[in-house]
């Protein structure tokens, strides 16, 4: 028997048929269990000469301080020993620190704004190829703290005065680090990154008195291999560690460790040794998609390498001035606040690693800095300046704190007194009779009554830099103000 479908039944019968299609289980999609199995731009892959630009920027920007440190790195590895650049900067290879007995020298090259405040020591580590054992000795009332940074320049250990650190021996572990802990090791740290750069300070007034106390407590600060551990405070005489060359072609301002026509050739394997943050995958991708292309294409390459030139000069030279690095807290003065805690900062993370590498925390020391002065204008030996802190509002430590005077190198500038900075050190300082405080900052004295409170300027630009170590919460967030840099009329 034939059936015979109306036009209204088969419309129906269609419509069922839709029905049953649309309420089908749809097949799930398998969820990816990691980052990694994120693809990125597969090889091959036709890219234009603008896009290559674009990438190439970006990397510069963000591999910028990587390759500086790795540089640095490089330049004291094969070293026999601690010692001192130029019988100046303390240099060590890894397993190792070389210490300081005194403020560094003001003919020091080898980092931008150095202070006049601490006593420094360093040393650069591979942690995948030995732990490290870090001494602490007892420092009594003396303010200390050892900067710990891994590879991207973040802060990975907490050692110092303001964190309530105990004399003894404290551990640093590389990220796959599986070994067993001695004992007699207070704590473990561990690096997320092989190389770290290990940098303690000490503080120490500027009397003949304390330079001598704080010897023997220097001596014990030391750095070694896990396999040299034996539960008993080594010592060193740090007062006859050799000196070594300095490197060759110095110029006048800080030692030049990114070289532009170099960067794209030095980054695929810093990249390779620096493994990504969570969330940074993708840039890594991106960023290797295109060095891939580069080592196949020499048009590619090229496009780079220019590229790199011209980041240089228009992305990372003007992060020098001070004016172009953290954010502005009144006054004309600019402070990053998350120093040593880049994450993806990598504007502040590079800004930093262009004008004054290496920040501590910002619990640890606080940096504020300015090239101006209250008129927004440069500041230049050809004026005199004062500061002055109303009193009772010096900045809120409960370390130390120091206004220093850098050059337009951001490197000391040797004068007659043989002074670079002021505060807390000073025991000399002369207050005015309503319990405020001048400092002077100018290239001629400003008589021989103000000269305790004078720091001499050089002739062409300069920049002012408060240290305030261990900062108090008014400092963290931002509820002081420096004063004022006042032009002298």
């Amino acid at each position: 028997m034939k059936i015979k479908l109306t036009q209204p039944t088969l419309i129906f019968a269609l419509i069922g048929l839709v029905s049953v299609s649309v309420a089908a289980p749809a097949q799930p999609v398998a969820a990816l269990k990691s980052a990694a199995e994120i693809t990125s731009t597969p090889p091959g892959t036709v890219m234009t000469k603008e896009y290559v630009e674009m990438v190439g920027r970006l990397a510069y920007v963000w591999g910028w301080p990587l390759v500086n440190g790795f540089n640095r790195s490089l330049g004291v590895a094969k070293l026999p020993g601690p010692g001192r650049i130029g019988g100046i900067v303390p240099v060590a290879p890894p397993g190792s620190i070389s210490m300081l007995t005194d403020y560094i020298e003001p003919a020091e090259k080898f980092i931008t704004c150095p202070n006049q405040d601490t006593v420094y020591g360093s040393g650069y580590q591979h942690l995948n190829v030995t732990p490290i054992v870090v001494q602490v000795p007892d420092f009594g009332d003396r303010f200390y703290v050892y900067q710990i940074c891994d590879a991207r320049t973040d802060s990975f250990a907490t050692i110092g005065k303001q964190y309530g650190t105990k004399p003894g021996f404290y551990l640093l572990v590389g990220p796959n680090w599986q070994g067993e802990t001695p004992a007699g090791i207070n704590a473990i740290f561990r690096s997320s990154t092989d190389l770290i750069c290990v940098l303690p300070r000490a503080f120490q007034d500027d009397t003949p008195e304390d330079k001598s106390a704080i010897q023997s407590v220097l001596t014990q600060i030391m750095v070694y291999p896990l396999s040299e551990f034996d539960g008993k405070m080594k010592t060193m005489d740090w007062k006859n560690t050799p000196s070594f060359p300095p490197p060759a072609g110095q110029g006048n301002g800080e030692t030049k460790w990114v070289i532009p026509e170099k960067f794209f050739d030095e980054l695929p394997g810093i990249m390779k040794a620096i493994p990504p943050l969570p969330g940074e995958e993708s840039l890594y991708g991106m960023i290797q998609s295109v060095l891939d292309a580069a080592a196949k294409d020499p048009k590619v390459k090229e496009v780079l390498v220019q590229t790199a030139i011209a980041s240089e000069k228009d992305l990372i030279s003007p992060l020098f001035q001070f004016q172009n690095n953290g954010r502005p807290i009144g006054n004309g003065w600019n402070s990053p606040s998350n120093g040593a805690r880049w994450g993806t900062d990598y504007l502040s993370r590079a800004a930093t690693a262009k004008s004054n590498m290496y920040d501590n925390a910002p619990e640890e020391t606080r940096y504020i800095y300015t090239d101006f002065d209250s008129d927004g204008q440069r500041l230049t030996g050809s004026s005199g300046y004062t500061v002055t802190f109303p009193a009772g509002q010096l900045p809120p430590v409960d370390g130390f704190w120091s206004l220093t005077l850098y050059n337009k190198e951001h490197l000391f500038e040797p004068n007659p007194l043989h002074r670079q900075s002021l505060g807390t050190k000073n025991k000399s300082l002369k207050y005015n009779s309503d319990g405020s405080l001048t400092l002077y900052f100018q290239n001629k004295s400003p008589g021989a009554d103000k000269e305790s409170n004078w720091v001499p300027a050089p002739k062409d630009e300069f920049s002012l830099y408060i240290r305030a170590y261990w900062p108090k919460a008014e400092i963290l967030e931002d509820r002081w103000t420096p004063p004022p840099v006042k032009r002298a009329e």
